[in-house]
Formats: structure tokens, sequence, C-alpha cells
């Protein structure tokens, strides 16, 4: 049995994750919802392994990666399996480069329907392995080439209206969305594109125009 410390926002899946590794005999010690709760619950718990989304709050970035990468710091061998909608690339680079010890993973949320492959992966980092989602290798291997190839069509088209200059509320009333959706998108392509927060956003919003340009 298993020791698990699981983060994740979004409550049903967090609820539902947690009774499919109990099903597989695994004990889910703590659940959180955000990077702190997960820090606090790995100092309590002392866990086999920590199970956690990319983003979460406040800004559903990468606060979920960047207090995963902060753990193993802190925690040397901590096994850490990352779940995440997408690939990202940076994010799984910045994730395999943040120590040599302990158990690794990355899986794409996909992988959950896969149950038994899912509850393997977790088992296998636990125990040391590294577990990386056959598309995440892919994009690591090609992730020299054309960034542009992993945006959606929306995306490529919100990404054409940024490089004509138009601001988010320009693009909502052009694509008639709200601009909660334009906001949504535009983190999206910054991510796909491998554009970091530690950047401002018009920052990152200057280089994927260029990138885009420069296509």
């Amino acid at each position: 049995m298993l020791r698990i410390v699981l983060a994740e926002d979004a409550l049903l899946l967090r609820e539902g994750l947690a009774a499919l590794l109990a099903r597989f005999g695994h004990e889910v010690v703590a659940a959180a919802g955000d990077p702190d709760a997960m820090s606090a619950a790995v100092a309590e718990q002392s866990p086999d392994i920590v199970v956690t989304d990319v983003r979460m709050p406040p800004t559903f970035t990468d606060e979920g990666l960047r207090a995963a990468v902060a753990l193993r710091r802190a925690h040397p061998g901590l096994p850490v399996l990352i779940l995440s909608q997408y690939v990202a690339t940076a994010y799984a680079a910045k994730l395999l480069e943040s120590t040599n010890d302990g158990g690794i993973g990355y899986l794409l949320k996909d992988r959950i329907l896969e149950v038994r492959e899912f509850v393997d992966g977790v088992e296998r980092v636990a125990v040391g392995g590294c577990v990386i989602d056959p598309e995440v290798v892919r994009r690591l291997l090609t992730r020299h080439h054309d960034p542009l190839t992993r945006l959606t069509p929306r995306e490529r088209e919100i990404l054409a209206l940024m490089a004509e200059g138009r601001s988010n509320t320009a693009i909502t009333n052009e694509l008639r969305v709200s601009e909660k959706v334009v906001g949504k998108h535009i983190n999206a392509i910054f991510t796909k594109l491998d554009l970091p927060p530690t950047a401002t956003d018009d920052h990152r919003r200057v280089r994927a125009v260029l990138m885009y340009l420069g296509a």
C-alpha cells in the first residue's frame, strides 16, 4: 500500500482520483487543492509519493510543478508524478532536471482513463522509476522544431490577432467570446510555446508574436 499526497484543484477530479487509488489498495493520506497545502501535507505525512497537477491556484500556470520541484529539493528522493492537461515541454524538462534522486513521472491526464496504466505509473514512480508519457517524450525530442504546431486552430487564430496588435478586449469582440476564455487561450499559447511565467505577460506576448511572425 502506498501513502499518497494528491494535489489537484478540481474537487471532483481530486475525489475521483482518491477513490481510484483506494480501489487498488493505496491510501491518499492528504488531498490538497493548492501548492501550499500540498507542501504542508508532505511535511506532515512523509508520503511515499506526491501526485500533482501542473496548474494550480492562484494563477493556474505552473504552480503545481514549481511546488513539486521545490519539494524534491527539500525532501531528496521524494517520488513525484506530475499530471498535465496537455504536453508542456518546458515543464517536463524542468521536472526532469530537478534532481537525480527518487522516482519521477509526467503523464497526460488522458492517461487516467487507462486506469491500470495510470496506477502502474504511480506504483513505478513510487519505487524509484521514471514514467514519462510517450507523447511527452515525442515532444521533448522535437521541441526545437516549429512550436506553433502545438497550438489548436483557435489558439493560432488568437495568436494571429495578437500579431495584429489587438488587445484582449478587441480579440473578445472579434471572436464573440468572453474575455476569460480569451485569457485562458492566451495562457495556453504561452505554455505551449514554452514561455514561462517568469517573464511579464507583455514580454511573453511580444515573444509569442515574434515566434508567430518568424514561422
